[in-house]
């Protein structure tokens, strides 16, 4: 495939924009070459500014779940939009989708849009350490919430593909705040407990991980966490960006039978629109602004738009619970096939998959952590992103990400994806 326009405004954007993207992983860096400009996109398929067809298996980093441009979700923009973009007002519609939410989701009584998943993660922070009086918080190595600044230390994706995981302009104060642990490492995040005793606001977490890869927890650590959090009287904010409504109408805490006690959202709220929210119980919500002290606004947050899209979106999903166990037999699907197609090349691999997320690992071990996920062989994953994209499939272009599947492909799709692996030469 030729992507010589995409070059040429590649070029153009760096003279304009930093880097010539808007958000750093699009510029190829972990992988080489140019970033794909994308013109449109339609179902399961991307179009690019080169006239090039690729099977989509980012879908917007997770929220398009039924597919590009769904026509109730377009539709519904549409006439919203007929009436006006943005208020600074109230309107009927964001009772309507936090309503909806609300009842799809467990363990939460009210629910506050916002604009982006990284003002929830954010706001869920600020109202756990506004409801406990405590500063501290634990996050997982490779686990990203944001680039707010409490985030951004060994976060996941983006910050471990530039080898920054510690950002400048952090600074040390909001640094000491944060602290560290392993993934699926229970004992670890005991000990951090016991060190800063009555100190520790939230612990924060993935419960799927998609930014160092798919991640899944065990049993074992999971249910460990919720039971020391509740014994030590921390919050545990489980970030749902990538995992809520995808795994399930209840997300990853219906999935994994877990009650995480703040829960946030990203763009998938908002039908793929620039969206976020997160949700509680009442008791903890009612800490909030204007209810309580803890103070969070903006002036686009419930903004007619996305959530026009995200009650379109939400009411298609409420409305067939079917798609989630479709997308799970999908992704079961090319799991099966991509593992033997790359079980002929000789060269070790690990594929991990939970629901409709899936991640290919060319390690020899297990992949259960960041460490582990970091061992993989960059060198081999370029020659697999580059062979595929030449064949017409788009995939993250870097290691620590997940695949998201959409409802819009078909087994054909599927088919030609792992067709397209066979015939790579890794």
């Amino acid at each position: 495939m030729i992507y010589q326009r995409s070059s040429a405004l590649f070029a153009e954007a760096k003279k304009y924009i930093p880097g010539g993207v808007n958000s750093p992983v699009r510029a190829f860096k972990a992988v080489g070459g140019d970033p794909i400009f994308v013109k449109e996109a339609q179902g399961a398929y991307l179009y690019d500014e080169d006239g090039n067809r690729l099977i989509d298996y980012i879908a917007s980093w997770g929220p398009m779940i039924l597919g590009h441009a769904h026509q109730a979700v377009v539709q519904a923009v549409i006439e919203k939009a007929k009436k006006g973009t943005s208020f600074g007002m109230p309107t009927e519609i964001e009772t309507d989708l936090a309503q909806l939410a609300v009842s799809m989701v467990p363990n939460i009584d009210k629910i506050r849009f916002v604009n982006s998943g990284t003002e929830a993660c954010m706001s869920a922070v600020r109202l756990a350490r506004g409801n406990t009086g405590k500063d501290k918080i634990i996050k997982f190595a490779g686990c990203y919430h944001g680039h707010s600044d409490s985030f951004l230390i060994q976060a996941g994706s983006g910050a471990i593909t530039f080898g920054s995981p510690n950002s400048p302009g952090v600074t040390q104060g909001t640094a000491k705040d944060t602290l560290l642990a392993d993934f699926n490492d229970l004992e670890a995040v005991r000990s951090l407990t016991q060190a800063n005793k009555g100190e520790i606001a939230a612990v924060i977490i993935e419960p799927i991980a998609g930014n160092m890869g798919c991640i899944i927890p065990t049993d074992e650590f999971i249910h460990g966490l919720r039971e020391l959090c509740t014994q030590e009287g921390i919050l545990l904010i489980f970030d749902e960006v990538m995992t809520g409504f995808r795994l399930g109408r209840g997300g990853a805490q219906e999935a994994l039978g877990i009650d995480a006690d703040i829960v946030t959202f990203g763009k998938v709220i908002g039908g793929g629109l620039p969206v976020g929210a997160f949700g509680a119980s009442s008791e903890i919500m009612s800490h909030l602004a204007p209810d309580g002290p803890v103070y969070q606004a903006g002036t686009l947050s419930g903004n007619p738009l996305a959530m026009a899209a995200g009650l379109a979106m939400l009411t298609e999903l409420n409305d067939k619970p079917e798609i989630f166990e479709s997308l799970a037999k999908k992704t079961e699907y090319l799991h099966y096939g991509l593992e033997k197609s790359l079980m002929t090349k000789n060269i070790p691999f690990q594929i991990n998959r939970y629901g409709s997320m899936i991640s290919v690992h060319f390690t020899e071990a297990p992949v259960v952590d960041f460490k582990s996920s970091a061992k993989g062989n960059n060198d081999t994953f370029k020659a697999y992103f580059h062979g595929m994209l030449q064949n017409g499939i788009y995939l993250p272009p870097s290691a620590f990400e997940s695949y998201f599947l959409n409802d819009a492909l078909s087994y054909a799709d599927l088919d030609e994806t792992i067709k397209v692996v066979e015939g790579l030469k890794l």
